[in-house]
Parts: C-alpha cells; structure tokens; sequence
C-alpha cells in the first residue's frame, strides 16, 4: 500500500490498520487500564505478571500500552526479551546486554552475581524495580524459566529484585502448570487474560481506530457491521480485513467504503448483478 497516497486520498493521520500504529491509537479497555495501573504499582515491590490470551485477541496491544507507560514512569529500567526461544547462555548474553552488564557465557555463576547486583544497586537508589517484558513467552524453555525466577529473588525469597511481564499464549499457562514450574505460577501477582471481543467490543475498536487517525467517516455503518460480523471476535482479523479494504479504496479511489466494496473484495468471483442485488438487500 502507497502510505502518501492513503493518507492524502482519505485525510489520515496514519494508517488505522497497521499494526504499527502510534501508542496514543491504541484502545485502552478498562482491563487493560486496571492492568498497566496494577504493573506501574508492581514496580515498587518487584515480582511476575501474566497476559495470556489466543491470537489475535489484544495482547501485543496490552504489552505496548504496559512498557509505554513504564518508560514514562521516573527511574523505571525497562528491557525487553527479543529471543524467547534462547537457552541458558544466549539468555544470559541477552540480559547482559539490556541491562549493562558485562557478562562471560562461560561463567554462570558470575552473570549470575553481576546481573543481581546491578538490580540491587538500581533498587537501593531508587526503590524501584528493573523491569523485564517477554513477549512470546510460550516459547521460553522451561528451565530459563525458573532460572528466572531464581535470579530474580534474593533474602531466601523474600526479596524480588525484578519486576517481570510474561505474555503468551495458552501454551504458557499450560507450560506454568509443569510440576517444576509451579513456584513461578504460584508468583503471579496480577493477570490480563485477552478474550474473543463481543460484537460492540469489535464495533468500538474499529471506531476508535478510525477516529484516532483523523477521519470516522471512511467507512459507512452498515460495512462496520459488516466487517464486526465476519471477524469472527477476533482483533486481528477485523484489522486486517479493514486493511484489505482501505488498499482496495485507495486503488480504486473511492472515497467511502461501503458493503458493495466490501464484495467486491471477499467475494469477488460473483457476477456484477448478484453484486449489486447483495448490496440493495
């Protein structure tokens, strides 16, 4: 899609499907919101939070909105885990690496130390917890799990030096549920789980999104409805249908989308007339 030429033809801010979009188009549901609020407090006292949820159903989301906020937070040392699939020594490296510290791969024992006593000279000046999101956390390996949650603790447990965001699919819960991982689970301080989004959930995030980008009327009611419908509550599938029909606006130079459109895109094998009889029905 020629992005210039989107924004100019439909007056647009950005691009409302993307999944690039700015953080302040994002939606923040109430779940969401209690969220971010309840991580920004786990903050000053360390420890583990979960996002769980199917694909497609807002959990990316809910991690951007968390790690915006915490950036914004004074004092607050964000990382993120860009390889959730890595071992013990590639994860090593990668915490070295976010978080200053010089680490030798060979030596576990002294990334180990390293790593805890940057966190406690962060939390000793500041009172505030480093802070470590996972995204995909489904595809960590057990064991750098619960290595995690060792390296994390400190006063026979009764210290957290960490705080950590995990977000995964169903896989992750099902993954906490191994017998040697039950202490992490059981660490779990606050939770989102991201659902199917119901039908009015759909209509306000398509609204949202357009709003946001700077024209609500690109599309008529009756395509939202349309689009809702057939996105099955599904975020992602509702967007990236959107996104078909925003492509296939600005190829044809059609200033509103409408259901006949919206045929001509996802049924576009059928004859002109039956076309036309849909759209009047």
């Amino acid at each position: 899609m020629n992005v210039k030429k989107t924004l100019s033809l439909y007056g647009l801010k950005w691009n409302p499907f993307s999944p690039e979009l700015p953080i302040e188009a994002l939606l923040v549901t109430p779940k969401i919101e209690h969220f971010a609020w309840r991580v920004e407090q786990l903050v000053q006292e360390g420890g583990f939070a979960m996002i769980t949820g199917e694909s497609g159903t807002g959990k990316s989301v809910a991690l951007r909105i968390v790690a915006s906020r915490l950036s914004a937070l004074r004092d607050v040392a964000v990382g993120a885990i860009e390889r959730p699939q890595s071992k013990g020594s590639d994860f090593y490296r990668e915490l070295g690496d976010i978080f200053a510290v010089k680490l030798t791969p060979s030596n576990r024992w002294g990334g180990f130390k390293a790593l805890r006593e940057r966190w406690k000279t962060h939390v000793s000046s500041s009172r505030i917890r480093p802070v470590l999101l996972i995204d995909e956390a489904q595809e960590m390996p057990g064991q750098v799990l619960a290595e995690l949650r060792i390296l994390a603790s400190a006063d026979f447990d009764a210290t957290s030096l960490l705080t950590v965001v995990l977000s995964g699919d169903g896989r992750l819960g099902e993954l906490l549920r191994q017998d040697y991982l039950v202490p992490l689970g059981s660490r779990i301080r606050t939770r989102l789980v991201t659902e199917a989004a119901s039908r009015d959930e759909l209509l306000d995030l398509l609204s949202h999104a357009l709003l946001s980008a700077g024209n609500a009327a690109i599309m008529t009611a009756q395509l939202k409805d349309t689009l809702v419908d057939h996105s099955a509550g599904n975020c992602r599938v509702l967007m990236t249908m959107a996104g078909e029909l925003l492509a296939y606006g600005m190829a044809n130079e059609i200033r509103q989308l409408d259901e006949k459109a919206y045929l001509e895109v996802f049924q576009p094998n059928q004859p002109r007339s039956a076309l036309r009889k849909k759209v009047r029905a």
